[in-house]
Formats: structure tokens, C-alpha cells, sequence
């Protein structure tokens, strides 16, 4: 496991997460493959007591990942953010959002999220 990116002490307690077996089960996939997106930065995982999780938020419909989720991350990573600082603005709250992106993703704004994450990675 030691292998795998993890962020660690960025995300909040109270988040929801799935184990890797959970997430390979929610994606259809292998947990090996969940393994791979972690590590080719297509999904971003945290420790959580010593163990690798993904905040249920990143998922969407059974069998996906949340809409535009993949796409968020290229942009910010593309732009420079390391992949710590990607799952901490993915868990940061903006007032005028009145949320933070990771729960935009599943709400009517999640195209603002996305002009944001745009505008602040380059």
C-alpha cells in the first residue's frame, strides 16, 4: 500500500469514504485497478488510521465515478496543484458556493466548480 499517493491529514474527519475494496466494488473494477487510478492520479485517495480510502463524494451512479470528477482533477494537477493540494481545494468550503466542490460535483454547480478549478490552477 506504502506505493499508493495518499493524501495524508487533509481530509475531514466527517467525509464519507470507501475502502478500496468498496470503491472496486462501487466501479466494478478490481481493487488492483482502483490501485491504478490512485496511482495515475485519475483518483485521489487518502489515508485514513493507516489505511487507503476515496471520499464517497468522488463517485457518482453505481459503477462511476462523479461526473466531471476525472476531468476537475487533470485540470488542477495540469495546472500545477500537487495532488495534495487538489483533494484539499476538493474539500475546501467557499461561502459563496455555501459548499465545498466535492459535494458542487453533485448539485447545480458544478459548472461553477469547474470555471474555478480553470481559473485557479493557471
Amino acid at each position: 500500500m506504502s506505493s499508493l499517493p495518499l493524501a495524508i491529514g487533509i481530509l475531514p474527519d466527517d467525509a464519507e469514504v470507501f475502502d478500496l475494496d468498496q470503491a472496486a466494488d462501487h466501479l466494478h473494477v478490481s481493487p488492483n485497478r482502483v490501485r491504478t487510478l490512485i496511482r495515475d492520479h485519475n483518483l485521489l485517495a487518502a489515508s485514513r488510521n493507516g489505511q487507503p480510502v476515496i471520499p464517497a463524494l468522488f463517485f457518482g451512479e453505481e459503477g462511476h465515478l462523479a461526473k466531471h470528477f476525472e476531468g476537475l482533477v487533470s485540470v488542477l494537477l495540469d495546472g500545477g496543484y500537487t495532488r495534495d493540494q487538489a483533494m484539499e481545494w476538493f474539500f475546501t468550503v467557499y461561502d459563496d458556493l455555501g459548499m465545498h466542490p466535492a459535494q458542487a460535483l453533485h448539485t447545480h454547480s458544478a459548472r461553477e466548480v469547474i470555471r474555478r478549478a480553470q481559473a485557479q490552477a493557471f
